[in-house]
C-alpha cells in the first residue's frame, strides 16, 4: 500500500474509510465510527470506518464513468434530469447504458448530452430510438448559467459521471465540470487507485 502522508477518505462498499499515517489514540467507538488497525506490507496504519448515511443515497446506480476521474479533476458536480423515450427508460432500468465516451454541451441556453449509448429495448420495435442520439438535460436556469461560466474558462469540460435512479424513481445524470489532467496527474491517479484496492482487500481480509 505504501505510506500515506495525509488523511485521505476512500469509499469502500457502504462505508467511508479514513486512512492516515498519524497514530490515533482512541479507547472506544464514537457513534457509527469504528477504529481498526490494518496491517500493510511496510507499516501499520490507522483506518477509521464510518457507515455511509442513508441520506447520501442516490437510489439505484446504473452507470458510473470511472474513466472521467482518470482523465479529469472534477471541480463541481450537478444533478440533471434527462428527456427520454419510454423505451429508453426501460433499457436504462435494465442497465443497458454506457456513458464512457459521452460529454455535455450548452447550446442556445440548454444543455445536451452527446455520445451516451442506450441499447434498444428488446420489445420496443418501432418505438426504439437511435442509441446515440443527442438528448436534452434538465437543469435550473441558474445552474445552466453556472455551467456557462465554467465552460468559458479555458480547459474546462462538462463530463457525465453517473446515471442513476433517484429515490423517486426518476432517471438522473450527474454532470461534472472537469479540468483535464496532465500525464503526471494521471500517474498519481493510478497510484491512488492501487492504494484504494489494497485498502479494500485489507478490509475484506479483516471482516
Amino acid at each position: 500500500m505504501g505510506k500515506v502522508c495525509r488523511n485521505e477518505w476512500v469509499i469502500h462498499d457502504d462505508y467511508y474509510v479514513l486512512l492516515t499515517c498519524e497514530p490515533t489514540q482512541l479507547t472506544k467507538s464514537s457513534g457509527s465510527a469504528t477504529i481498526l488497525k490494518v496491517r500493510c506490507d511496510l507499516t501499520i496504519q490507522i483506518v477509521m470506518v464510518v457507515e455511509r448515511s442513508r441520506s447520501m443515497s442516490v437510489g439505484k446506480m446504473i452507470a458510473n464513468n470511472k474513466k472521467a476521474y482518470y482523465e479529469y479533476f472534477i471541480e463541481d458536480k450537478f444533478e440533471a434530469g434527462i428527456v427520454l423515450a419510454g423505451t429508453e427508460v426501460k433499457s436504462i432500468r435494465m442497465g443497458k447504458v454506457n456513458i464512457k465516451e459521452s460529454y455535455a454541451q450548452v447550446k442556445d441556453g440548454e444543455v445536451f448530452i452527446h455520445g451516451m449509448h442506450i441499447s434498444p429495448y428488446e420489445m420496443g420495435n418501432r418505438f426504439n430510438r437511435d442509441p446515440l442520439r443527442v438528448r436534452k438535460l434538465l437543469l435550473h436556469k441558474r445552474e445552466i448559467s453556472r455551467l456557462i461560466g465554467y465552460i468559458q474558462q479555458k480547459g474546462l469540460t462538462l463530463v457525465p459521471l453517473k446515471i442513476y435512479i433517484n429515490p423517486k424513481g426518476l432517471v438522473k445524470v450527474e454532470i461534472g465540470v472537469g479540468r483535464g489532467k496532465k500525464m503526471h496527474d494521471k500517474r498519481d491517479s493510478i497510484a491512488k487507485r492501487d492504494s484504494e484496492r489494497r485498502i479494500a482487500q485489507a478490509l475484506k481480509d479483516r471482516y
